[in-house]
């Protein structure tokens, strides 16, 4: 599934006016602006025509690379999946002598690693399409499946298509609280988010299975917007996925290791849980620590593709690392990129990651970034504070 931009030629709006910072001309002021009550840079010094020309700019990137895809990205990639694999191998089979300690963290460890590797740098950017253009039916976003339980069809409309064309638009992204959390102002405040912290450390541990759910939207039936039909068509696909990942870590894999089923059991347990929180961790960091913007519905009226790329900057946030740590993040420690150009080769973002810093630099936008410890606080510091009710009510906040 692709993303659609807004085109081009699109006009800009024209409700408002500002100076353009180097003529004296009245140009209109693009539409995006933070959502009033999330602490944000303003943006807004920009005019409708700046921003149209940043959004050329990002294109002319995009369209570099994309021009300049070949053979060495076909073998990164390759190279990975083939490590991965290995990975995997050594792991399981050194936890069917699991009974050993050493065996069992040697084995564990191999097998988180290769199931952070699977999810995050290959299971995620294939379904992104970014590796489409190399028509290797292995290696392409209608054929893969990946090692969770969220099955790849839901999780290309929940993430390819409502996560990434509505970044952070609070009511339409439905990634800003996973359908569990409040994570914005904006979201009404309800007795219920006083668990906010514990949601989201059960979150964490069980990611993969509150990623697969997400998309059910069961909120939407009590509210008569989905039918119960539609949701047990929905969960009937996921259950399938379910029940084949469920069956394969938990029944096939132990019962192979004959009388050492116990640790081969816990051993998968232990790499879930483990990928499971990585995951979380990264994505969270590169959605809600401090500057990233949140945006309404309302905004989403009349958005440019400039807009739509400036939404995506100021919505998103980096990690700071050196490439191994890139790649165990599948490269969204360069969120920002991800999300200008979702269906790009992950192992770009690096190359074009100063140029789109010089960029912000530029044109006075931030460029948020920072290391997984210091933004990950700042994630839990935000949770922790949402569950509380906001100290000035609005009619939005509180229901």
């Amino acid at each position: 599934m692709t993303i659609t931009l807004p085109d081009r030629a699109t006009p800009a709006p024209t409700d408002k006016t500002t100076t353009d910072k180097t003529t004296s001309n009245k140009t209109a002021e693009p539409r995006v602006h933070p959502v009033p009550s999330t602490p944000a840079p303003e943006a807004c010094d920009l005019t409708a025509a700046q921003v149209e020309e940043l959004g050329r700019r990002l294109d002319e990137i995009r369209d570099r690379v994309i021009a300049s895809r070949g053979a060495d990205d076909a073998a990164y990639i390759r190279r990975v999946i083939s490590t991965q694999r290995k990975l995997e191998i050594a792991g399981r089979a050194m936890l069917f002598a699991g009974i050993l300690p050493p065996a069992w963290l040697a084995g564990t460890t191999l097998l988180s690693i290769a199931k952070i590797l699977e999810n995050m740098e290959i299971g995620h950017n294939v379904l992104h399409g970014q590796w489409d253009w190399m028509r290797d039916p292995k290696i392409h976003s209608s054929t893969w499946e990946w090692d969770t339980v969220s099955d790849a069809k839901s999780w290309k409309h929940s993430h390819n298509y409502m996560h990434h064309t509505y970044t952070n638009v609070v009511g339409k992204d439905r990634d800003v609280g996973y359908g569990i959390l409040r994570l914005s102002e904006e979201q009404r405040w309800r007795p219920y988010y006083l668990g906010n912290p514990v949601y989201n450390f059960l979150l964490s541990l069980f990611f993969q299975w509150g990623v697969a759910l997400h998309d059910l939207e069961v909120e939407k039936v009590a509210s008569g917007e989905k039918s119960k039909k539609d949701v047990w068509q929905q969960l009937k696909g996921i259950g399938r996925k379910m029940r084949r990942q469920f069956t394969k870590d938990y029944l096939v894999f132990p019962a192979l290791a004959g009388p050492f089923f116990a640790p081969v059991l816990v051993g998968n347990l232990t790499a879930n849980f483990v990928r499971n929180v990585w995951s979380h961790a990264v994505i969270f960091c590169g959605h809600f620590p401090d500057g990233t913007v949140q945006f309404t519905e309302e905004q989403l009226e009349g958005e440019t593709r400039g807009q739509w790329y400036l939404r995506q900057m100021l919505g998103s946030a980096n990690l700071d690392g050196g490439p191994l740590f890139h790649l165990m993040t599948g490269n969204l420690s360069f969120q920002i990129e991800h999300h200008l150009f979702p269906d790009l080769p992950s192992n770009r973002y690096s190359e074009i990651a100063p140029e789109v810093r010089e960029l912000c630099a530029e044109y006075g936008l931030p460029y948020t970034t920072g290391s997984l410890g210091t933004q990950y606080l700042q994630v839990l510091k935000k949770i922790n504070r949402l569950a509380l009710p906001p100290k000035h009510v609005t009619p939005r906040q509180i229901g």
